[in-house]
């Protein structure tokens, strides 16, 4: 039995760890072969996360390989434009064509409110998290084009990219402007047979939610907290009975819009969020 993304090549940002990092052995464990992005180092403003590193790409690379799949890495940070068509360009003339890109690098960075957030924090989450993913696509595209094929483009969003939260409101900004960027891709690129959806996480359990600084946010009113402590607080937020969810939840949907089985789903904002949105 053929894998649902058989023969296929994706092009994954932020893969080094995380969400990045699943979706590349989700759609590698479907048949896919893979080009690999992440910065692998620290990409400024005052997020207390620690940054992806070298060897967590290699990581990423080595679990894909295992899978008996192609991939081809690079360290590329998504603000620089002509470095991620440069790897792109590279890529497609190693494995042949691309099907897929999941634009899916971003970074946090929280705990003031609008008003009060530090300029170098507004540009940094705006330049990542929004122009980075059309930059991205923008990358991509010819390939999309030149192919004949159509393709399927996955923007990841968030719930913040639906609603408000409070002390986030950049990266709510820019998850918002993610959803507008969809569904002009959407409409645009439609007659080439290109889907483009954007994924919707809530929590997920990834170093970008699991640190200090996502611990003493939603729990200021401890000196100390732990997952513990962060669970009861988050859990809170959602339908079902959980705090978050893991990386494969959001990779299946990935999975899914990538695959065939979505051929006719475009300009969908796909929610995975333990019914966040219903709160």
């Amino acid at each position: 039995m053929s894998g649902r993304v058989d023969g296929k090549v994706a092009f994954i940002t932020g893969a080094a760890r995380g969400q990045g990092r699943s979706h590349a052995v989700r759609l590698a464990q479907e048949g896919a072969d893979i080009i690999a992005i992440d910065v692998c180092k620290p990409v400024g403003g005052s997020s207390g996360i620690p940054a992806s590193t070298p060897d967590d790409l290699a990581e990423t690379a080595d679990l894909v390989k295992g899978l008996g799949r192609r991939i081809i890495t690079a360290e590329v940070d998504v603000r620089d434009f002509d470095s991620l068509r440069a790897v792109v360009d590279s890529g497609v003339e190693q494995l042949g064509r691309l099907d897929i890109i999941v634009a899916n690098a971003g970074i946090g960075i929280g705990g003031a409110t609008l008003d009060q957030t530090d300029a170098k924090d507004w540009d940094a989450v705006i330049d990542i998290n929004l122009s980075g993913v059309w930059k991205t696509v923008k990358a991509g595209v010819p390939h999309l084009l030149s192919g004949g094929r159509g393709g399927s483009i996955i923007l990841t969003s968030s719930v913040a990219g639906l609603k408000a939260h409070q002390n986030i409101g950049h990266y709510v900004s820019a998850k918002h402007g993610v959803v507008g960027m969809m569904r002009s891709f959407a409409v645009e690129l439609g007659r080439h047979r290109i889907r483009v959806n954007t994924v919707h996480p809530t929590n997920v359990n990834t170093p970008m939610f699991m640190n200090d600084s996502t611990l003493r946010l939603f729990r200021p009113d401890l000196e100390n907290p732990g997952p513990d402590d962060l669970a009861a607080v988050a859990q809170q937020m959602h339908v079902l009975p959980v705090g978050w969810v893991e990386p494969v939840d959001i990779s299946n949907a990935v999975l899914f819009l990538a695959s065939d089985e979505a051929r006719y789903v475009t300009g969908l904002p796909m929610t995975v969020d333990a019914g966040s949105m219903l709160k």
